[in-house]
């Protein structure tokens, strides 16, 4: 099935005197909202108009920074009505201003997205940035319109496959373009050491202590509470000097609430840290000793992966997903080749584990695992990586080369 997708090499065809508006729901924080503000800055330098239409957020003023315009939409919206108004609303803009791709990076905004295109001649790209779930004939409906593109964007393999299995009429649609990081940002010597003093004195982590850092927004299905427990048999176990410091938004207040009391109830306050937002992860990776990503439902992608990895943090994930393609490790490769763990998902005893072995890891093999993982991360990927690719998807698109075209 592989032999169909289509992956591009990182030799963007000239895009000068172009306009490429991404619809995203918000630039508050996020894989696919990172995604959007770094082909923004690609397609400026390229030469490009490149607009973002969303609400607004924290990054607003990165994007603009970087050579990206912002409009004001209300993208975030899942009102059924709304989002037909928007979509008459979205069309008149894409004539304005003479639009000619619109990438949508997400369900609600390709349906409006999807409409204001035809209806305004541009060419349609979609990205899934996530697996889609949903078992009821309305919900897969919803989901499908991220298979309607011109040309569908799976940011892995694993996510590919997952649209040509439920999609297979967009089989020939797909290219695979894996998420990339900006390895100046994500670079060991590009952090100095003050920031992470600041960083670890903003989680109240003592010199002395060992962190343990789950970076990710508090959701039931990025595993915080399998953390919890793992955490607490690992003190019951005799661990000590060691905090567990979930750092990410908390957009659900049920859930953290739940978080909270999880913690509460595993007599963990004080060792388990929800310091919330996190500004500066590359500083947080280099103030962990190690990083977890146990998410118990598959991962499209996995950033937090790529990114601990380039900034030599040793990295456990959960073994389902994408990890088999972000973070290499046994059986799939031997122990002396591999860049992090993988443990079952769920499995808060395999976690400890995994855990404990990492932060054992002797000086020689912790060095030897980082040079191997940053490795991994500069081949497979980079920003430049991802931003070429996505480039010679939308010059394909734009010239009627899109595979399925």
């Amino acid at each position: 099935m592989l032999e169909n997708f289509h992956a591009f090499p990182s030799t963007s065809r000239p895009l000068a005197g172009r306009t490429i508006l991404q619809v995203v729901p918000d630039l508050q924080s996020g894989g696919a909202e990172r995604a959007t503000i770094d082909i923004a800055e690609a397609l400026h330098m390229a030469g490009a108009r490149a607009l973002v239409a969303s609400e607004g957020g924290r990054m607003v003023s990165e994007l603009q920074a970087k050579g990206g315009v912002w409009l004001p939409f209300p993208a975030a919206t899942k009102n059924p009505l709304a989002m037909a108004l928007n979509s008459f609303r979205l069309a008149r803009i894409l004539r304005e201003e003479a639009i000619d791709l619109v990438h949508a990076r997400s369900r609600a905004c390709a349906w409006v997205a999807y409409y204001a295109a035809r209806r305004a001649g541009a060419r349609f790209v979609t990205t899934f940035h996530s697996i889609y779930g949903g078992a009821s004939p309305i919900k897969q409906r919803y989901n499908s319109i991220m298979a309607a593109g011109d040309l569908v964007i799976a940011n892995s393999h694993f996510t590919a496959c997952h649209i040509a299995e439920l999609y297979p009429q967009a089989e020939r649609r797909i290219v695979v373009i894996a998420r990339g990081l900006d390895l100046r940002a994500f670079s060991p010597s590009a952090v100095e050491p003050a920031r992470v003093e600041r960083m670890r004195a903003a989680w109240g982590v003592a010199r002395h202590e060992r962190v343990v850092l789950m970076p990710a927004r508090l959701s039931a299905r990025k595993g915080h509470l399998v953390l919890i427990d793992a955490a607490k048999l690992l003190v019951v176990g005799g661990l000590s000097d060691v905090r567990f410091v979930l750092a990410g938004d908390a957009p659900n207040a049920a859930f953290r609430a739940n978080v909270e009391a999880h913690i509460a109830r595993a007599g963990l306050e004080g060792v388990v840290l929800t310091p919330g937002y996190c500004a500066d992860m590359p500083a947080a990776y280099l103030a962990a000793a190690v990083a977890v990503a146990p998410s118990t439902t598959p991962e499209a992608f996995g950033r937090v992966a790529v990114e601990a990895q380039a900034m030599g943090t040793p990295i456990i994930v959960s073994d389902l997903g994408a990890a088999v393609e972000t973070v290499l490790a046994p059986p799939q490769v031997d122990a002396a080749d591999a860049t992090g763990w993988r443990a079952p998902a769920g499995d808060a005893a395999a976690l400890a584990r995994a855990i404990r072995e990492a932060l054992e890891l002797r000086p020689s093999a912790r060095d030897g695992l980082t040079t191997r993982a940053r490795q991994h991360v500069q081949t497979h990927f980079s920003v430049e990586r991802m931003c070429g690719a996505t480039l010679d998807a939308y010059e394909l698109v734009l010239s009627a080369r899109a595979p399925g075209a």
